[in-house]
């Protein structure tokens, strides 16, 4: 029985140092897979920090971009109310040109009735005068055969040429 035993406990201790064995052969492997998935994983954790590094540098780019068309479009709304006052200033100064023009049309309209009523009132003294001159030149003829008369007509035609000289100034 002791001989048994010891077969026994001699059987369980190659089986416990086998067992050991491929326990720790076992274990070197698991332990080897297991480092190759820390790796595996430390890479896959370089790669999201990459990526997510490069996706804050994103948004803070985008960030500095709406901050630039935010910018861009205050400094555009200032240019357009700048624009809308000078729009609205040059509009009155072509609403105040239009009127000077109209009262402008409005003076000449009136200055051109009065040069037609006075070229008008000028014809007829015009003519008026050619009626006088040729009675004069009537009466001139007739006085010949009156020679006193003659002195008068020549009175009368200077007077007649004087007045003709009068209307021409004005």
């Amino acid at each position: 029985m002791k001989k048994n035993l010891e077969t026994s406990v001699k059987d369980l201790q190659h089986r416990l140092d086998e067992a050991e064995s491929l326990a720790l052969k076992g274990g070197r492997k698991q332990l080897q897979k297991l480092e190759a998935r820390v790796r595996e994983l430390e890479g896959e954790v370089d790669s999201e920090q990459r990526r997510a590094a490069d996706a804050v540098k994103g948004v803070r780019k985008y960030e500095r971009r709406v901050k630039e068309l935010t910018y861009q479009t205050e400094e555009d709304k200032k240019t357009v109310l700048r624009l809308q006052d000078l729009v609205d200033k040059l509009q009155l100064k072509v609403k105040a040109y239009k009127r000077q023009n109209e009262e402008a049309e409005e003076q000449a309209n009136v200055h051109l009735a009065k040069l037609r009523k006075v070229q008008h009132e000028l014809e007829e003294a015009q003519e008026r005068a050619d009626i006088a001159e040729s009675q004069v030149n009537k009466l001139r003829t007739k006085s010949r055969d009156f020679g006193k008369v003659t002195l008068d007509l020549t009175v009368l035609l200077n007077v007649v040429n004087c007045f003709r000289k009068v209307l021409c100034l004005h």
